[in-house]
């Protein structure tokens, strides 16, 4: 069976229509981790070293920048810090499992 066509927010009028928006934008932000996850992919690919696969530096700027702009759009920022937080270090995981599978 299909789903009628996700409204946007503001245009729900019952919990069926904010459900499948949800739905849909659980499926969209799959779709985007599937992206982000690639990128690690790559990275993984193109990192000399396993000890460059870890860059602390880079981990703070990348949690600010979401805060930063989570806040500008009236989201919760510590909110999206925990959230950024484990994808980042689930994305380094990722990255060093990528590292070392394509090294050994």
């Amino acid at each position: 069976m299909r789903e009628p066509p996700a409204k946007l927010p503001d245009d729900c009028e019952t919990m069926m229509e904010v459900r499948v928006g949800v739905d849909a934008t659980d499926r969209e932000l799959v779709a985007l981790l599937d992206r982000r996850f690639g990128y690690m992919r790559a990275a993984a690919r193109i990192k000399p070293t396993r000890e460059a696969v870890r860059d602390n530096e880079r981990k703070a700027y990348v949690i600010e920048q979401a805060v930063k702009d989570a806040e500008v759009r009236g989201l919760p920022g510590e909110v999206i810090a925990d959230i950024w937080e484990r994808l980042v270090e689930g994305s380094i995981a990722y990255e060093f499992e990528v590292w070392d599978k394509t090294r050994t």
